[in-house]
């Protein structure tokens, strides 16, 4: 495994959860939370470039089933956006199945309220999306997930 900082998005509507590794990619922990507003996003590209990742996962949320609804059309929208200012740091779409209910799982017994959740709820579904392709990339050897190649800006 290519030692460098993983970093994984949680794309929301609302809001943009964001987790990383440490450079051995040992430890994945949250990281912030950013709005989708045009400062918001400026405030998420400034922190992912300031990690220097050798990786950045995005979160494609399928069905159970893993079919593609709406909402996975819509982060495949956005993954394009994302990759073209992220390159050249590679930009995978992974899985994100079930991340969000395992999320709200850990925090609830961590004791935090569902008023005191909802604030960090898209961090800890990063932290998932990351363990996950983290532990996927340790098994195979290689990068998980679907290359986005970007569109020009």
């Amino acid at each position: 495994m290519e030692p460098g900082v993983r970093i994984a998005v949680d794309w929301g509507k609302v809001r943009i959860g964001v987790a990383a590794t440490d450079p051995t990619a040992t430890l994945c922990v949250p990281v912030d939370t950013f709005d989708p507003s045009p400062a918001g996003l400026d405030r998420l590209f400034a922190a992912i470039a300031e990690r220097e990742p050798v990786v950045v996962y995005m979160g494609l949320p399928r069905t159970l089933r893993g079919d593609e609804g709406p909402a996975a059309i819509a982060i495949r929208e956005a993954a394009d956006t994302v990759a073209s200012r992220l390159a050249p740091v590679p930009l995978r779409l992974v899985d994100e199945r079930l991340t969000t209910a395992v999320a709200h799982k850990a925090l609830a017994e961590a004791g935090r309220s569902a008023r005191r959740r909802r604030r960090v709820i898209d961090q800890a579904a990063a932290v998932a999306i990351l363990e996950q392709a983290v532990e996927l990339e340790r098994r195979s050897g290689s990068l998980p997930g679907e290359l986005v190649e970007g569109k020009a800006l």
